[in-house]
């Protein structure tokens, strides 16, 4: 798990970053989640950090390294309960990650992504807010950031802050019907309803690990 988070951290430790989490619902509660980071503006920056021995302490890993922890991920989590069409692109170049998967249920999505964490690294993700970031009753979706991206930020020191303000964060959630109303202030509707965005740079996440959470009501059937 580290080398995957190591990307993290890369990410929010250079300038002109986005971090992108898309996700589709559809009315049965199946759906698939899109996750990028796109690193391409800073790319100069991030090999210097990978050219390093260590960062922070910690061992810098290879680009090697981080692929075949990655691929390792991805084949863990093709193999979960309800979650299909895991896929993974890896630009070395631009440092543009895309990952995706589809999904039978919103329980089957953390609990798949959950269990392959566990399974690649020591690390144990149990308390209820890290194992719980999605709720879908069939009409309104409860969503949060996974505890475990968003604790990556928070731990950043200060002396980084300043990056933290040029990087974005864009959370987007997609529909089958249209939106009836969403309660996060900073949310955007989309022209036909079916979507909403919610956008902040990681500055403010750092600050509040609540900022992208949002409630979403549909309108019925």
């Amino acid at each position: 798990m580290k080398y995957l988070l190591f990307i993290l951290t890369i990410a929010i430790l250079s300038s002109c970053i986005e971090i992108s989490d898309d996700l589709t619902l559809n009315n049965d509660g199946s759906g698939t989640l899109r996750y990028k980071i796109n690193l391409s503006a800073s790319k100069v920056k991030v090999n210097s950090i990978l050219a390093l021995d260590s960062l922070d302490g910690k061992p810098v890993p290879s680009k090697t390294e981080i692929s075949a922890k990655i691929n390792e991920f991805v084949r863990l989590l093709d193999a979960q309960v309800g979650i299909s069409n895991v896929l993974v692109e890896e630009n070395y170049t631009d440092f543009i990650f895309k990952f995706s998967c589809d999904f039978s249920s919103v329980r089957n999505l953390q609990d798949g992504i959950k269990l392959s964490i566990a399974q690649l690294s020591n690390d144990k993700y149990t308390a209820p807010a890290e194992q719980f970031w999605l709720s879908w009753d069939g009409n309104t979706l409860v969503r949060s950031i996974p505890a475990y991206i968003t604790q990556q930020i928070k731990n950043y020191k200060l002396e980084d802050e300043e990056l933290l303000k040029t990087g974005i964060y864009t959370s987007i959630a997609r529909f089958e019907r249209p939106v009836a109303s969403f309660e996060n202030k900073l949310g955007t509707l989309s022209k036909n309803q079916l979507a909403v965005m919610v956008r902040t740079n990681t500055f403010e996440l750092k600050a509040n690990q609540h900022l992208l959470d949002n409630t979403i009501v549909l309108t019925p059937r």
